[in-house]
């Protein structure tokens, strides 16, 4: 027998080339400190803090004593909340699909990783907008592709061009990734820019992925708009990611799904059959409730994330140095602190946000996910999904702090 080389990796370069997703390793320090008794206030995780609604989870409780869904069922979904999924997909934006269009994932990130998984092959690139939720590039390199990152600041409202996406495309540019209302941003884009954005991507034979799982989070006067229902020329040629998670306070249950053409769906679904089989029943249950159901939930959550949306802005552009345009979707402020690095705070001159991040989770108890896990260094992602006391406490312990800079 042959003797394994000394010098054969432990772990493989693939996976060891994955970074921990920052948020949720904010998220876990918060807790951790919490959990020791430190009054720590959390502004990292992407979740509302309201329960999941009640007819929901009676459905899933009921759920749990029906034999059929002790047993295995279809890899692809539930046929049932399948054909709920196209319906509710035609009710909230408009695309028309039928049932065989739909894969339920396990979560919103699954049916990101399988869309990538689906569609790249080795070397393909896929434009994405910058600032970016931390798990797509990490999807897109899974799957042997390159994200290439187009980045939008704070003067355009975190918007890209289709003059910047058209400079950064090439012969090997397989797919856009759109997202629209944006998580880390809140940015969202008017049906002019998605027109505009969606047609170039058509001329150039672009595929498109979109995750619309903020849909239902818009304020103000911001509209959410489907891209495939605004150009429907790409219709064949796109992937429509969605989810229960956010919509219905259901991060926790892993439901999500993929909207797309029957053949990339097909084979997304044999990819799923290996790696996960099917989501559990009783979530899809409860996801079937859910996606059945009025959208009162949701409009009660909606409200109560306008009013701290508004509060944190406010209070975050008070601070001398920080600049927070007004996100108008999703539950996220991205607020630049580009001119308050390298200034000193209590001893320390923070060089990065990584570094001031740091310091004002040691100095305030405050945890906060820095711009470097979205691509942009010089800023931070603050999560509004958190009571309203909490909300007003913390930023106060941030402005106090940032105040002190010199």
């Amino acid at each position: 027998m042959g003797v394994m080389s000394s010098e054969r990796r432990r772990i493989s370069a693939r996976i060891a080339a994955i970074s921990e997703s920052a948020t949720l390793a904010v998220d876990a320090k918060a807790k951790a400190l919490k959990a020791q008794g430190r009054p720590v206030i959390g502004f990292g995780a992407g979740e509302p803090d309201f329960p999941t609604p009640d007819y929901i989870v009676e459905a899933a409780v009921t759920a749990c004593r029906v034999p059929r869904f002790h047993k295995y069922t279809p890899a692809g979904g539930l046929p049932e909340l399948r054909a709920a999924i196209a319906e509710k997909t035609a009710r909230d934006s408009g695309l028309q699909v039928d049932a065989s269009q739909v894969l339920v994932t396990n979560g919103g990130k699954q049916a990101v990783y399988e869309a990538f998984a689906a569609l790249l092959d080795p070397g393909d690139e896929v434009l994405v907008p910058t600032p970016y939720w931390t798990t797509y590039p990490e999807s897109i390199k899974l799957a042997g592709g390159v994200p290439v990152f187009v980045t939008a600041d704070e003067s355009t409202g975190y918007r890209v061009s289709v003059e910047q996406l058209e400079a950064a495309r090439t012969d090997r540019t397989k797919v856009l990734l759109f997202v629209s209302p944006s998580n880390p941003t809140g940015a969202v884009y008017t049906r002019d820019q998605i027109a505009e954005i969606g047609r170039w991507a058509a001329e150039q034979g672009l595929w498109v992925i979109t995750d619309e799982i903020y849909e239902h989070l818009v304020y103000g006067d911001a509209e959410f708009h489907s891209m495939p229902v605004v150009v429907p020329e790409l219709v064949d040629r796109t992937l429509v990611l969605n989810g229960v998670a956010k919509t219905y306070a259901m991060t926790g249950w892993r439901v999500g799904w993929m909207i797309g053409p029957q053949d990339v769906i097909k084979a997304a679904t044999n990819l799923q059959s290996h790696a996960t089989s099917n989501v559990a029943n009783v979530s899809q249950a409860a996801a079937l409730a859910a996606v059945t159901g009025d959208l009162s939930a949701v409009a009660e959550m909606r409200k109560a994330f306008d009013r701290r949306r508004r509060t944190m802005v406010r209070m975050l552009n008070e601070i001398p140095g920080v600049v927070c345009p007004e996100p108008e979707g999703a539950f996220y402020a991205y607020p630049s602190v580009k001119a308050l690095l390298g200034k000193e705070i209590r001893g320390k001159r923070p060089a990065t946000t990584v570094e001031l991040a740091e310091l004002i989770l040691t100095e305030v108890e405050v945890a906060l996910v820095p711009g470097e896990a979205f691509g942009t260094p010089g800023y931070f992602r603050l999560s509004y999904a958190l009571g309203d006391e909490d909300l007003v406490e913390g930023v106060s312990r941030v402005a106090k702090l940032l105040s002190e800079a010199s």
